[in-house]
């Protein structure tokens, strides 16, 4: 694949993670872990921080009865917002990118 692919990819699958949760990162991964490293390193930690996030809203689910609940869930959805479009910005630029708070299940 070439660079300019690798970029518009990874940028899509970041943007991907923002609109459908940890799907796009997923199918990403699945279809482009062997086209390039830069995509599957962007795939991959896409991937990982939506799987955090998801953590992040069954806790904040449960804890919902009390209020902390409340907002652990409002800084999640946040936080996806504001990381995902820095991470597609880099990912655009040619740039690595590590999300950060991110629990790391696939390198």
């Amino acid at each position: 694949m070439s660079q300019p692919d690798e970029k518009m990819w990874s940028t899509l699958i970041h943007l991907g993670g923002l609109f459908f949760g940890f799907l796009a990162p997923l199918i990403g991964y699945l279809l482009f872990k062997d086209r390039g490293p830069f995509v599957r390193a962007h795939s991959a930690t896409a991937l990982n921080f939506q799987l955090t996030l998801i953590i992040a809203y069954i806790v904040g689910a449960i804890l919902f009865v009390f209020v902390i609940g409340i907002f652990i869930m409002l800084a999640a959805y946040v936080l996806n917002i504001v990381f995902c479009i820095i991470a597609a910005i880099k990912a655009n630029r040619g740039e690595w990118y590590q999300y950060p708070l991110t629990i790391k299940f696939l390198s």
